[in-house]
């Protein structure tokens, strides 16, 4: 007798009534039963309207006499139909609820045999960083060679109890949410949470695991200021608690603690690097390639997708495989026995974090390829773990050398990049100095940005002035030293060099790699 074909109005109608349910019903706080009726014998114009808690005994027997009276009808009728009601209702939330929880356990891939040992044999292939990088090229992220690998390694890590986080950096309209939004392509749907804005409490009301091993995208960190802090306190501490008041149902005023736990992995982006300096220090820096050749390359891509020469069938096919890939990643312990001969050039800023980082990402290459690695246990514990091997660390040193180049840098990213465009401009035209216009004009940089950025060269004492000679009205510049980023490169790869060598040293044996499985043969069924 429920009929519930208009959400917006509800019929219940029987020999005596004809009830509607104005405005559905609300499938959450299923303590409750609040709904608003409109109630009248059939065919009569004689009509009550009442909001009412169905579940409320006291009030459903003064509403049953309110009923009676005022369209002149039996109580024991009306009793009896607002029960009949109220069972129907709760039987209809019940079925509504049931049927969304299936839909949401539907939306889970479940991989088949064959995607299955598909990426199974994927994982266990030979130069697995690099077919990795060439099958995210493939999934149509263009150029961005070196940082959409370690962006996708970083989100892999989500997976592990120490994530990493990263924050994309560059100038407006370079591409930094497109790399994060494509890279965050190839990591499941049921693994990540895109964030555009968010209030700064609403962290605090997720599910007390809800955000276990997820990874968190933030499109812009300027439209998420008001979640930074308990962002960052989910990063470092991997848990969050807020302090808030309640009321029982008793009407008692108690104070209760809302806990939300990770480990979460977070990215995000931005163009202004010392606005976000508590979160940079907890993340990977990913300065995105601005230069003309990564212009031409995503121009020329650009124009074959205007022509219809692009499959975007085969972008999807990458993309699909590598999220199969990511589902059949295990969480599992990793071991670096080889961490005590590893260390950071001098050069490097806030060296602590930094280390940290930098044994975390090792890790997440070992985690990446652990179906490479033999499994072990804890003599003491039984736990399984895997260990990382001396790949492992060459593969991480190569991938993470510009993100320590950076770290070891005085000056922003932003302001390095226009003092090596400025290099590459002198050197073209075997200039050694230079006027600000003169630059202003050729690499196309604003008045006042070049200003910030002669400032803090000045400081840092990268360039210098000329003093005038007679007859000069513009200010001259030059460069102290053009070889010192070069030289600052050649002394982070000859540090990273050296752990290695350190390594081989010490006499540590390589942990063995199994060999690929083969497929069990099984007989035919007759």
């Amino acid at each position: 007798m429920l009929k519930t074909h208009n959400p917006y109005n509800y019929e219940y109608i029987n020999t005596y009534l004809e009830i509607h349910i104005l405005g559905g019903i609300k499938f959450t706080n299923l303590e409750r039963m609040r709904v608003t009726l409109s109630i009248q014998k059939p065919k009569s114009v004689n009509v009550l309207r009442h909001s009412i808690d169905l579940y409320n005994d006291n009030m459903i027997e003064k509403f049953v006499r309110k009923i009676a009276e005022r369209i002149e009808i039996g109580t024991t009728v009306v009793r009896t139909t607002l029960q009949e009601l109220t069972t129907a209702l709760e039987h209809y939330r019940i079925e509504e609820l049931d049927k969304e929880n299936e839909a949401n356990q539907a939306s889970l891939h479940i991989l088949s045999a064959k995607e299955l040992r598909a990426a199974e044999a994927f994982l266990k292939r030979k130069d697995l960083l690099k077919n990795t990088n060439d099958l995210i090229g493939q999934s149509g992220v263009i150029g961005e060679e070196t940082n959409r690998l370690l962006m996708y390694l970083i989100f892999t890590s989500r997976k592990t109890n120490n994530p990493l986080h990263c924050i994309s950096l560059g100038s407006s309209g370079v591409g930094k949410t497109h790399l994060q939004s494509k890279v965050a392509e190839l990591i499941p749907d049921e693994d990540k949470i895109e964030i555009t804005v968010l209030s700064a409490n609403a962290f605090y009301y997720f599910n007390r695991t809800e955000l276990q091993h997820k990874l968190i995208l933030i499109e812009d960190l300027d439209g998420a200021e008001s979640v930074l802090y308990p962002l960052r306190e989910l990063q470092s501490k991997k848990k969050i608690t807020k302090t808030v008041v309640h009321k029982d149902k008793k009407g008692t005023t108690k104070t209760i603690h809302l806990t939300v736990e990770g480990p979460v992995s977070v990215s995000g982006c931005t163009t202004q690097e010392s606005i976000y300096e508590d979160n940079s220090n907890r993340s990977f820096l990913l300065y995105i390639d601005e230069s003309a050749e990564q212009d031409k390359k995503i121009m020329h891509y650009q124009r074959l997708l205007s022509a219809g020469k692009i499959n975007n069938d085969d972008e999807f096919i990458a993309a699909r495989f590598l999220r199969d890939v990511q589902r059949i990643l295990k969480p599992i312990k990793v071991i670096n026995p080889y961490a005590e001969y590893l260390s950071l050039p001098e050069s490097v800023f806030k060296p602590r974090r930094t280390n940290s980082h930098y044994l975390q990402f090792i890790e997440a290459v070992t985690f990446y390829c652990q179906y490479q690695r033999e499994r072990k246990y804890d003599e003491q514990t039984g736990e399984e773990y895997i260990e990382t091997t001396t790949q492992d660390i060459q593969a991480a040193n190569e991938l993470i050398k510009e993100t320590l180049l950076r770290k070891s840098d005085e000056i922003t990213g932003a302001c390095r990049n226009y003092l090596e465009e400025l290099k590459k401009y002198l050197h073209q035209n075997t200039q050694t100095t230079f006027t600000a216009l003169e630059i202003r004009r050729r690499l196309k940089v604003k008045k006042t940005t070049q200003w910030r950025y002669h400032q803090q060269l000045q400081d840092n004492y990268y360039i210098k002035k000329q003093r005038k000679k007679k007859g000069e009205t513009s200010i001259k510049y030059e460069i102290t030293n053009p070889n010192e980023y070069k030289e600052l490169e050649q002394q982070i790869t000859k540090a990273l060099q050296e752990c290695i060598t350190n390594i081989d040293r010490s006499g540590v044996p390589e942990c063995s790699t199994p060999k690929t499985e083969q497929p069990i043969k099984t007989k035919r069924a007759s």
